[in-house]
């Protein structure tokens, strides 16, 4: 979570935890919060109510589930954890402690996605046909000795690392997925095992496919998700910032006469942060399940995990939980 949305928060800041105080300082000290550097203690703390768990993927399981066994609320980044079984141990912990538990899918709360949403949920653009989606950022030098290309510490390349967030928004909008297949590859950067380029179908127990390519070697920013029903189209384009200008187009299919278009542009900086914020502490004071919450986290990694099987032994792969 950035600090301009810690700071604009109706809660105090108790502790900013790092294995370097230098780095848990720089981000404690405008905050007027404590430096410290063992997790478990300030976990422990009963004057603490919620935890972020922004760290890397490998320490996600643990510190989330020391986190709810001590009664506290959860926000985890996405991916949730490391590996499924963690990400369900985590999910179990939840369920059993009865607190809240969400996972970082801040996409889900950028406003042309969410008034996309409604549209579709409302009925608009009539059944989906089919959806389709294209996530992708330039790699850097140098990218092989940062924390995200360490297979011992995150859970995938690029289709987990940033792929997951359209991922979740298809069986947000589409219903769980049932099955899928894809295709991966790296050839520009040295970051072998893990992929660069991750190209995924995904179909729904109901038969609609969705594509996506999340990529590494995209040198200039993009995000477009699209889904496709049978009267019409609603497409999401940018996230602000070098993403472009964050838009939704409304189109309306009339096969016996013209097409209709509408674009509305959200200007300005990404409240997508402070909007999952507003949505987690919602879900804790109404006593119900946040959007995005642990479930969608674990059916997400679930599906990626799928497409990276289904690319190394060349078959579809069903999801275990679509039976």
């Amino acid at each position: 979570m950035k600090r301009p949305v810690l700071t604009a928060l109706s809660f105090q800041i108790a502790a900013v935890v790092d294995r370097d105080p230098t780095k848990a300082a720089r981000l404690a000290t405008p905050l007027g919060a404590a430096v410290a550097t063992d997790w478990r203690k300030v976990v422990a703390d009963p004057a603490i109510d919620i935890v972020l768990v922004l760290t890397y993927p490998d320490t996600h399981a643990e510190i989330s589930i020391a986190a709810l066994e001590a009664g506290k609320d959860v926000l985890c980044e996405k991916p949730l954890t490391r590996t499924e079984a963690e990400a369900t141990a985590m999910v179990a912990a939840a369920r059993r402690t009865g607190r809240t538990l969400k996972c970082g899918f801040n996409h889900r709360h950028h406003p042309a996605i969410q008034e996309a949403h409604r549209l579709y949920t409302s009925g608009l653009i009539g059944p989906a046909v089919f959806g389709r989606a294209r996530y992708g950022i330039g790699g850097r030098s140098g990218i092989e000795t940062e924390w995200r290309s360490d297979p011992a510490i995150v859970s995938g390349g690029q289709l987990m690392e940033q792929g997951i967030h359209v991922v979740d928004l298809f069986a947000w909008f589409l219903g769980t997925i049932r099955r899928v297949t894809g295709f991966t590859s790296t050839s520009r950067w040295p970051i072998q095992p893990l992929e660069e380029n991750g190209f995924a179908l995904l179909e729904t127990a109901g038969g609609v496919i969705a594509s996506v390519h999340s990529s590494l070697t995209q040198w200039t920013n993009l995000f477009e998700f699209e889904i496709y029903g049978g009267s019409g189209s609603l497409t999401v384009r940018g996230l602000g910032q070098s993403y472009g200008v964050e838009e939704l187009i409304i189109s309306q299919h009339d096969p016996n006469g013209p097409f209709s278009h509408r674009t509305i542009e959200y200007r300005g900086g990404d409240v997508s942060w402070k909007a999952e914020w507003e949505e987690f502490v919602g879900a804790i004071d109404g006593h119900r399940q946040p959007l995005g919450n642990g479930d969608d986290g674990l059916h997400a990694m679930q599906i990626v995990n799928a497409v990276y099987a289904a690319a190394k032994s060349g078959q579809a792969v069903i999801l275990p939980s679509a039976g």
